[in-house]
């Protein structure tokens, strides 16, 4: 009965939270999504209830047994009925609400017999997603912050998605179970997509777990909602749920990429290539800290940087393996060879550096071997 109640409500109340400055809690697109919005419509409407009750007793009794009346107040105590009332009155509501609340919770938390598994990494500040296959070349990839850095210093007009778009979005086939293995690298960060009614804090050695299963295609977005440093805002997820045919045909392209580069690791590259790929791989992992003209910001400035221009396997180890106590990651684990390769030489060509060196593949495996 509470369900058709809520449902109804929900019903009723659904043009409101289709608004923009809503102040209900989504429903989202998935089956648990909306037990769970059903269950939270049920427990307010009771707690709507109880108060209106409760406030209405309390007025009335103000109102109609002022002392301006005549009225005398009552001298007892040690009531048998009123502690009676006051105790199974309670304890009754709470098992109406405990029965839904308790049949939701194991369903959020049933993450058995799933169909595909994801392995979610927090870094500062973006995502890591690794397909946990049995079978195929890996797939695992970065998201990172898409939003032009135009829109993000206000010298362009703000997207419909500000600092909700990414470069590489997590893809997830329709009306399958996906678990979600969720930890972190370096800090708590937290996974959220209302719309999956999904939440689940990452925390390095630590993996948690979750799931969803979406019955419609479409763009799911979210954050992270744990203040995870500097540019915790930076740091959004963008889910694409797709038919199975558009998943497999997007993983088989993907392990043909990975092939691809495993390729390319074992090549020398162009200057041009080389220069053309470290542009992209410097704007997304490099520019939030280092700055559009490798002016500097939260890291050093790129532009004239002793570690830049000075001996090349200083720098080769510095963006491989961080600087300790600073915000310099380690990258040594997030780029493959080809993208390492790429982006220290165009670090040490870019923004006036002109030193002329060239960094390949096979000098970033060399080092990563010793």
């Amino acid at each position: 009965m509470g369900r058709v109640f809520s449902g109804a409500v929900s019903a009723f109340l659904a043009p409101l939270a289709a608004a923009q400055n809503q102040v209900n809690m989504s429903p989202g697109v998935t089956e648990i999504g909306a037990d769970i919005f059903e269950l939270h419509m049920l427990i307010m409407w009771i707690c709507v209830v109880i108060g209106v009750a409760v406030f209405a007793v309390m007025f009335y009794s103000i109102y109609a047994h002022r002392k301006s009346r005549g009225h005398q107040a009552a001298q007892f105590h040690e009531s048998t009925k009123v502690e009676v009332a006051w105790t199974v009155v309670p304890f009754l509501i709470l098992i109406a609400m405990a029965v839904p609340a308790t049949s939701t919770l194991l369903e959020v938390y049933d993450n058995d017999e799933a169909e595909l598994d994801i392995l979610i990494t927090g870094y500062q500040w973006k995502w890591k997603y690794d397909y946990l296959e049995e079978s195929g070349e890996p797939v695992a990839f970065f998201s990172n912050l898409a939003t032009p850095q135009e829109e993000i210093y206000n010298t362009d007009k703000k997207g419909a998605n500000y600092l909700l778009e990414v470069d590489e979005p997590l893809v997830i086939p329709t009306n399958t179970k996906v678990r979600f293995l969720i930890t972190a690298n370096d800090v708590i960060h937290s996974w959220w997509v209302p719309e999956l009614a999904v939440k689940r804090d990452a925390i390095p050695g630590f993996i948690n777990e979750a799931w969803t299963r979406v019955p419609e295609e479409g763009i799911y977005r979210g954050q992270c909602t744990e203040l995870c440093g500097a540019y915790h805002g930076f740091m959004p997820v963008v889910v694409h749920a797709v038919s199975r045919d558009e998943f497999d045909a997007w993983m088989a392209a993907k392990r043909g990429a990975a092939a691809v580069q495993t390729e390319l690791a074992m090549q020398t590259l162009s200057v041009d290539d080389l220069m053309d790929q470290g542009k992209a791989v410097y704007d997304s992992a490099c520019l939030a800290c280092h700055g559009a003209q490798g002016q500097g910001g939260i890291g050093n400035a790129i532009a004239g940087s002793a570690v830049v221009l000075g001996d090349l396997s200083s720098h080769m180890a510095v963006v491989a393996k961080g600087v300790s106590g600073t915000a310099m990651q380690a990258f040594g684990g997030q780029l493959n060879d080809v993208e390492m390769a790429a982006v220290l030489t165009y670090q040490r060509n870019a923004f006036g550096n002109n030193t002329g060196d060239v960094v390949q593949p096979g000098d970033v495996t060399g080092m990563k071997n010793g």
